[in-house]
């Protein structure tokens, strides 16, 4: 009766929690879980898949900034128990965010987390197209210590925000802030108030937030705390404040085009905790707009309608592509074949001889060259063997002018030989 009594608790608790939005009732149904799951080891698997199946429904509006918080501590109690008793569990926890059926994330969502030691953030502004579709967001943590997974979804239902316009829109550049530092509901709300002390408007909502780098910035150096930088837009119901309007100045435009800060009076109000860039601040004025749609007229440049595509049909005709390959190959060939055959000619066919040589050859120009050879040989002879008679090479062996053969002076004998 027992184990019935808290399967029931178990099962409808995340319908209940998820209905109304509560994290608070979600925390504690963690924790219930988890105690549970110390008890009765069975139910550890059962409560992992049951917050598989959760869902959690929030309704930002659109053209208004959405911020949404993944907690570590939220989704510890997916995982099991740290494994010494006594200590407490800081698993390293990393977030992966998708829309469903897709591997990303829709244009406009945002998602960022510095370390797996901090709590992720989904952040950004829906757009008016998203107005009255669910959006799903299906969000997986991963334990980097045991390597288990949980799931959840986070359904966006984004809310039309047509009574509640803002046509004038400013947009600030804040030079000692991240991204993740900005989107803390304490640092935003300070920021907005001390907007809110300038401009004075009825209704004030920041729109969007984006990181400098994100906007074509370098990553800083990691010295003296120096910071990203992040662009924050904020939209008002009221025209822009005279403070606002004094960037605009000629003085300040100059000022700006020679890379030094502009004089502006409501610096000190922000100067407290934010640094702003007054030279990267940008006033949209929504009401003065006007629509650079045009239609399209069919004209020169502008190709008529061809109507629908056809595609060819299954059954074509079949092509004989064998005399196409005889053609490609046989003719290279051919020309390849009558070049080998002339050069085989022109080099082994066309040799005069050794006879016809010597005839066209001086007598003295063939003595100088039968007395080169001569002399190579014997010295090629005396390198095999040193202890022979000196080289008749030494000797004159023909007259230099008349080309007569001379005999050498000395016998062939070893003894009898003198070097020259």
């Amino acid at each position: 009766m027992l184990l019935t009594s808290v399967f029931g608790l178990l099962l409808f608790l995340p319908q209940i929690c998820s209905r109304h939005g509560n994290s608070e009732c979600a925390r504690q149904h963690v924790s219930f879980t988890s105690f549970l799951s110390l008890l009765f080891p069975p139910f550890l698997v059962y409560t992992i898949l049951s917050k598989v199946q959760s869902d959690r429904n929030v309704y930002p509006s659109a053209g208004v900034l959405f911020v949404h918080v993944l907690e570590r501590e939220y989704f510890k109690g997916e995982f099991p128990p740290f494994p010494k008793p006594g200590e407490i569990s800081n698993d390293p926890i990393t977030f992966n965010t998708n829309l469903m059926g897709y591997p990303d994330r829709p244009g406009w969502l945002r998602y960022i987390q510095r370390t797996p030691y901090s709590d992720g953030v989904l952040y950004g502004s829906p757009t008016a197209e998203n107005v009255g579709k669910p959006t799903v967001i299906e969000i997986t943590a991963c334990n980097r210590r045991t390597f288990e997974t949980a799931r959840h979804n986070l359904v966006i239902n984004i809310m039309s925000a047509e009574d509640f316009l803002l046509p004038y829109q400013a947009e600030f550049f804040i030079k000692n802030m991240n991204v993740e530092e900005m989107l803390a509901s304490e640092v935003l709300g300070d920021f907005l108030g001390a907007v809110k002390n300038v401009w004075q408007p009825e209704r004030l909502n920041a729109i969007n937030i984006t990181s400098a780098l994100d906007r074509g910035g370098r990553v800083p150096l990691p010295i003296n705390d120096m910071k990203e930088g992040v662009y924050v837009m904020v939209g008002a119901d009221v025209p822009f404040s005279s403070c606002l309007r004094e960037v605009e100045n000629p003085q300040n435009q100059l000022r700006c085009s020679q890379e030094m800060e502009p004089i502006i009076t409501c610096d000190k109000k922000f100067r407290a905790q934010f640094y702003i860039d007054w030279c990267k601040i940008s006033l949209v004025d929504k009401t003065k707009q006007v629509s650079t749609y045009q239609e399209v007229v069919c004209g020169e440049g502008i190709l008529p309608d061809g109507g629908e595509y056809r595609p060819p049909p299954d059954s074509l005709k079949s092509r004989d592509y064998y005399a196409d390959f005889l053609v490609t190959l046989a003719v290279p060939s051919a020309v390849a074949l009558v070049l080998f055959l002339v050069l085989a000619y022109i080099m082994c066919c066309r040799r005069e001889g050794v006879e016809k040589r010597n005839m066209y050859t001086p007598d003295i120009q063939l003595v100088h060259h039968s007395a080169i050879q001569k002399s190579t040989k014997e010295l090629r002879d005396m390198s095999k063997n040193r202890e022979i008679a000196w080289p008749l090479s030494t000797l004159p062996v023909f007259h230099p002018v008349t080309g007569e053969i001379v005999p050498p002076l000395h016998t062939d004998s070893y003894d009898n030989t003198i070097p020259p």
